[in-house]
C-alpha cells in the first residue's frame, strides 16, 4: 500500500475524527489573550486550513471535536502548579466559562453535530476530560489534530492519543505556535516520530471520495 492508499485509508469517515484543539476567540480571534499566537495563527493560514477541515469534515461525514480551554472566574479546579499557568491567570483576557472568549472562532464553523468539549484544568484535551470516551464511542481509530498551540497543546494531544491507541495524523499547515519557526521544528523532530504528517490538501482530496456509510457512530453533547 502507498502512502496516500494508507493516509486515505486512515482517514475513512467512519474511523476518523477532526479535533480543533483551543480555536477560541480568546486564543485566536481579534481580542486574543495571546495576540502573537493568534497573529502567527492567521499570517500562517493555520487557522483558515482548520476552517476548510472543519467544512471538509462536515460534508464528508467525519466526526468534528472542539476542544475548549476556559477558566472559571473564580479559578476553581484550575492549575497553578506551573508559569504557564500563573502567567494565563493575569493576562488582561481571560478564557472565563461562558464568555465570548470561549467561543469557538471564526472563520471556523461549529455545525449542530459537532462536539464541543470544555476543561478547565491542565494542558491537554484528552487528558482528564470526556474526549477518550466520546472517540471510542464514536468508533474512532484515526485522530486529526489540529490548532494551537504547536509549543504545548498540541503535542499534549498527540502524544495522549498515541498512548490510548489512536492513530494520529497532523496536517502541518493547520497548526500553530510562537515563533512562527518553531512549528516546523516541532513536526519535524518530535510529531513526524509518533504520527503521520500531512497537509490540509492530502486531508481534501482524501475526503472527496463519494461518502462512506458510517458504522457504529453515536451522538453525544
Amino acid at each position: 500500500m502507498g502512502r496516500k492508499e494508507e493516509l486515505d485509508d486512515r482517514l475513512r469517515p467512519d474511523g476518523a475524527v477532526l479535533l480543533t484543539v483551543e480555536c477560541q476567540q480568546g486564543v485566536v480571534g481579534a481580542d486574543s489573550a495571546l495576540p502573537e499566537l493568534a497573529a502567527v495563527a492567521r499570517k500562517s493560514g493555520a487557522l483558515a486550513n482548520v476552517a476548510r477541515l472543519v467544512d471538509a469534515a462536515h460534508e464528508a461525514g467525519v466526526q468534528v471535536v472542539h476542544a475548549v480551554a476556559e477558566r472559571r472566574p473564580d479559578g476553581r479546579g484550575s492549575n497553578s502548579n506551573a508559569r504557564l499557568f500563573r502567567a494565563a491567570a493575569r493576562l488582561p483576557v481571560q478564557q472565563h466559562s461562558g464568555s465570548t472568549a470561549v467561543r469557538v472562532a471564526e472563520p471556523i464553523q461549529v455545525a449542530d453535530e459537532d462536539l464541543v468539549v470544555r476543561r478547565l484544568h491542565g494542558l491537554s484535551p484528552l487528558a482528564g476530560t470526556d474526549v477518550d470516551a466520546l472517540l471510542r464511542n464514536l468508533g474512532c481509530r484515526t485522530l486529526i489534530v489540529t490548532g494551537v498551540s504547536a509549543n504545548v497543546a498540541v503535542p499534549n494531544a498527540v502524544f495522549d492519543a498515541v498512548n490510548l491507541g489512536y492513530t494520529v495524523v497532523v496536517p502541518q499547515d493547520a497548526i500553530a505556535g510562537v515563533p512562527a519557526d518553531y512549528t516546523p521544528a516541532m513536526i519535524r523532530n518530535t510529531l513526524a516520530l509518533v504520527a503521520t504528517i500531512a497537509t490540509t490538501d492530502d486531508l481534501l482530496a482524501a475526503w472527496k471520495a463519494p461518502r462512506r456509510p458510517a458504522v457504529g457512530r453515536g451522538q453525544a453533547g
